[in-house]
Parts: C-alpha cells; sequence; structure tokens
C-alpha cells in the first residue's frame, strides 16, 4: 500500500516535466519564427520621406528629387542612409515597423505628435524682454536662441517679445514612407555610414590594422604575500583603426565640435573597430612663405641669443670692434 502512492507521485512528476518539455518547444520554436527577418543590430541603408499629416509638409527626406522639388536641395546632402535597427536613430514606430522585415521591402508608418516632437503647449508661448533678441533677428518668423533655448519670434512690441518655445513640428502626427534598400557589411562601410547619418559629411576614410604598445597593471598571483605589489605590463595588441582624413567641413560641423566623443564612442561600440585617428593631410602647399617667414625671422629679427658674447665673436671672425665702431 505505502510504495503505490509514490509510483502515482512519479508518474505524475515524469508527465509534467514532459509537458514543460514541450511548452519549451514550443517557445523556442515561436521565438526564432518571431526572428525572422532584421532584428536589432542590423545596419541597413534605408531611403525614406517624413512628411506631416495634415498639411503633408516635408519633414526630411533622402530623396534629391523629392528635395529639388520641395527647394530644399541645396540644404545639405539627399542620399539613402544607414542606421543601425535598434539603436533609436529612427523614432521606436518605424524601429517597430521594419523589425522582422527583408531587404526590399518597403513600409509606411504614423509617429503621433506626442511621441515625435511633442504636443503643442501654450506654456511654451512665453514673454521676454527684446533687449535678449539681436537687432538683425527682430521680426517675426525669425528663429532665435534665448537663454539656451531654440524659439521663434512671434511679436515684438516694444521693449517685449513674445516667443514660441515649442519644437517647429510640436503638435503634428508624422508619417514615414520607407524603403530597406540593403544589408551594410564590412566595418569601414558601417563606420562610414555611421558618421555619414550623423555628420551629413562625404569624408574620406579607410580602415588598418596597427600594432599599438598597452601598457595594463597586473595584481600578484601571491594574495598571501603582503609584500607583494602590483607589476605594470607592456604589451603589443593589434587595433582596427579607423582613419579619417580632416577636412575643414569636418572641423567646423556644430554636431562633430559638441559631441565628437559620443559620435566615436558609438562607431566603436557597433562596429570592429577598436580607434579612430583623425588625419590632417598637408600637402606642401603653403611651405615656400612659411618657411621663407621663419627665415626672415631668424635672420632678420634682431635678435642675439643671451649667451652668446659678442667681443668673443668678433674676435673668432678676424673682426675688429673699434674699426667698426670708427666706421658706424
Amino acid at each position: 500500500m505505502s510504495d503505490e502512492p509514490d509510483e502515482v507521485e512519479e508518474t505524475d512528476t515524469e508527465a509534467e516535466a514532459a509537458e514543460e518539455e514541450v511548452t519549451d518547444t514550443e517557445t523556442e520554436e515561436q521565438d526564432e519564427a518571431e526572428a525572422e527577418g532584421l532584428q536589432d543590430g542590423a545596419f541597413i541603408r534605408l531611403a525614406y520621406t517624413a512628411r506631416t499629416v495634415e498639411d503633408d509638409n516635408l519633414v526630411d527626406t533622402t530623396d534629391e528629387e523629392v528635395a529639388e522639388e520641395e527647394g530644399v536641395g541645396d540644404q545639405g546632402t539627399f542620399e539613402p542612409r544607414v542606421i543601425v535597427l535598434g539603436e533609436g536613430h529612427l523614432f521606436p514606430q518605424v524601429e517597430d515597423d521594419i523589425r522582422g522585415k527583408e531587404v526590399g521591402d518597403e513600409g509606411s508608418v504614423v509617429v503621433p505628435a506626442a511621441e515625435a516632437f511633442g504636443e503643442y503647449d501654450e506654456e511654451q508661448v512665453r514673454t521676454v524682454s527684446a533687449d535678449k533678441i539681436g537687432e538683425d533677428d527682430r521680426y517675426p518668423g525669425a528663429r532665435i536662441q534665448i537663454d539656451g533655448e531654440q524659439g521663434v519670434l512671434e511679436t515684438i512690441i516694444g521693449g517685449r517679445a513674445r516667443v514660441d518655445f515649442n519644437h517647429p513640428l510640436a503638435g503634428e502626427d508624422i508619417e514615414y514612407d520607407y524603403e530597406i534598400l540593403e544589408e551594410v557589411d564590412g566595418d569601414l562601410e558601417q563606420a562610414k555610414g555611421l558618421l555619414g547619418m550623423f555628420l551629413d559629411l562625404d569624408l574620406e576614410m579607410w580602415v588598418e590594422t596597427d600594432e599599438v604598445e598597452e601598457t595594463r597593471v597586473e595584481e600578484p598571483d601571491d594574495e598571501d604575500d603582503e609584500d607583494a605589489e602590483p607589476e605594470t605590463v607592456t604589451e603589443t595588441v593589434e587595433k582596427r583603426t579607423l582613419y579619417v582624413e580632416s577636412t575643414p567641413q569636418l572641423s567646423m560641423n556644430q554636431q562633430w565640435m559638441m559631441q565628437k566623443q559620443q559620435i566615436a564612442q558609438q562607431v566603436i561600440d557597433l562596429t570592429d573597430i577598436d580607434r579612430i585617428l583623425i588625419q590632417e593631410i598637408l600637402d606642401g602647399g603653403g611651405m615656400g612663405m612659411g618657411m621663407g617667414g621663419m627665415m626672415g625671422g631668424m635672420g632678420g629679427g634682431g635678435g642675439v641669443p643671451d649667451d652668446v658674447d659678442i667681443e668673443e665673436a668678433l674676435e673668432e671672425a678676424d673682426i675688429d670692434a673699434d674699426e667698426i665702431a670708427d666706421e658706424l
């Protein structure tokens, strides 16, 4: 009698275990099915055009023809862009629509105002002193910056100005039409795509594998030895280096000047690049004038080093100082 309940209990446990195994298998198969297509971390080249839903005003585009038609063809480079899915390079609703799709697929998604550029807030329309606005910007519609905030001047009367600090697209639902053109492979192409997206610049760059010396501190192996000290070790390691040719456009790029560390870190985090070197290429075009000026400064600058004895120098040159003084 005492054995029978144990056998029944074992049978029930085995059945439960088998059921759980079936459930786990089904879940794995379901996850695999859901993971088909493009997923987070994929580098993709995307063509898209975004417009406001209500008035069909252009917000952004990668299409040069659309830009020309809208009269903004001279305001940047218009070509498909490289983004990394899941990294916030697009609105979450657009990324959600792309996940699971394949190269060649197209889509259209509306991003509600609240999740795009925010709802319009009447409290963000404020009155400020006109003294804070430059003389050249004192007209309705001028985009101005006051105390670190961007705004649009609505009216200015006397010494007071009415400024709208809402985002220009606040309250607008935005519709994105897109096409997935290709997946981007290779650290060089991926880095080019990311930098192009961030900076809107076509930069010359290349990747090399360099040998670099690195120094690290190793803790002593014998933890019981109180006199043991950490040891500094220098070793040669290989680094994938992205070389970027510096240009005046890069040096003056506002995005690069303010966020170069964050941009570089994202390139390193998302690709096989280990470090980035910005190189200034000098072709010697201005060397003649520079050297001439330098030589002129040395010869005609009128300067004699403090540690030179004048009389001793004249003697070595077999020149009589008294004769020079008489001639002068």
